[in-house]
């Protein structure tokens, strides 16, 4: 089984699929109407995977609600120079045995983990 949908939360879902097109980088894989007042709006990694989609609707889960969701970059150096030229407000870039990574807040409050991952230690010896 494999995780299809992400749902985060926000305000406004146009600003945010703004913000998740433009500044992360996730492509558009649906945009449609539901109903007078929501939309369907579905975005992926260019390269393909799980997809988040950008929920008005659940009131279970506020806008900023969601916390330490992580997307897997190359390079999160290269990643923590871009955004900061943007001027989006980011963590250091941190190590872990589990690889490099940056953090930063989506315009609503949700909190996003830039990881560039490493290989657990018994796929590098082999």
């Amino acid at each position: 089984m494999a995780v299809a949908v992400v749902s985060i939360p926000v305000r406004d879902q146009v600003a945010g699929r703004t913000f998740y097109t433009e500044v992360i980088g996730l492509a558009v894989l649906r945009d449609e109407a539901m109903g007078p007042d929501m939309r369907w709006i579905q975005l992926q990694p260019k390269d393909g995977g799980a997809t988040i989609a950008l929920v008005t609707w659940f009131q279970g889960m506020p806008p900023g609600g969601v916390q330490g969701l992580m997307l897997g970059v190359d390079n999160a150096d290269a990643e923590y120079a871009r955004l900061s030229a943007l001027g989006i407000t980011v963590s250091p870039v941190d190590e872990q045995p589990w690889g490099r990574f940056t953090m930063l807040n989506d315009p609503d409050g949700n909190g996003l983990i830039l990881a560039q991952l490493t290989a657990p230690e018994e796929f590098r010896t082999r």
